[in-house]
């Protein structure tokens, strides 16, 4: 049975690898969906080939009973083509997102990620976006080229909207608790602190604690 899916507002956002195997990244995206992820994100990253709306049906499979929105990162044009997702993370502000507003008869979810530079914060907020996600707090290999944020940055961002915020980019439970205590966040964005465990449920329930500190 399909749940009505919930709004963005914080908890675990999880990014996922589609090109994973998908048996292995089925099995470990369930366990974390039971352990009460709020977001997924399919990462645009595919194998040469794969059958992209394939794989895409197959995770909103599985969030679906669970109410959690799935997302796809930058290629909007894929939700026209796939019904399941329930909108877009963009890495940049886009320069067509009149034209992306307008491709889409249904509400859609969206999110962009900050660094630095405040003006996306502000883009995102005359723009309504759902969400801002700042990268990175840490170094990371899966943060790619992200800069290393500095905590006023998003302490700033609080002060100016109340926009939900997450923070991403080698994250473990343990920081995630120490960072909790100096600025004020909504919610993480993983995506190796989770999928790369062999407990990926036992891993959500860590950092969910953690954000509860």
């Amino acid at each position: 049975m399909e749940i009505k899916k919930s709004a963005i507002k914080g908890g675990v956002y999880l990014v996922i690898d589609p090109s994973s195997e998908l048996i292995t990244l089925k099995t470990k995206l369930l366990a974390a969906l039971e352990s009460g992820v709020a977001v997924i994100q399919i990462w645009n990253h595919w194998q040469a080939g794969q059958n992209k709306k394939q794989t895409i049906e197959e995770v909103g499979k599985l969030a679906s009973p669970f109410g959690v929105p799935v997302l796809i990162n930058e290629d909007w044009k894929l939700m026209q083509d796939c019904p399941v997702l329930d909108g877009v993370h963009f890495d940049q502000v886009p320069a067509n997102m009149d034209e992306i507003s307008a491709s889409f008869k249904k509400p859609f979810f969206c999110g962009i990620t900050c660094s630095n530079d405040l003006s996306t914060v502000m883009w995102a907020v005359e723009n309504k976006l759902d969400y801002v996600s700042f990268c990175s707090m840490f170094p990371s290999s899966s943060a790619g080229s992200c800069e290393i944020v500095m905590p006023e940055n998003v302490i700033r961002t609080k002060e100016i909207t109340d926009i939900p915020v997450f923070v991403a980019g080698g994250l473990t439970p343990e920081n995630v608790a120490a960072l909790k205590e100096n600025i004020p966040f909504d919610g993480i964005a993983v995506i190796s602190g989770v999928m790369s465990s062999d407990k990926p449920g036992e891993k959500v329930t860590a950092y969910l604690n953690a954000l509860k500190k």
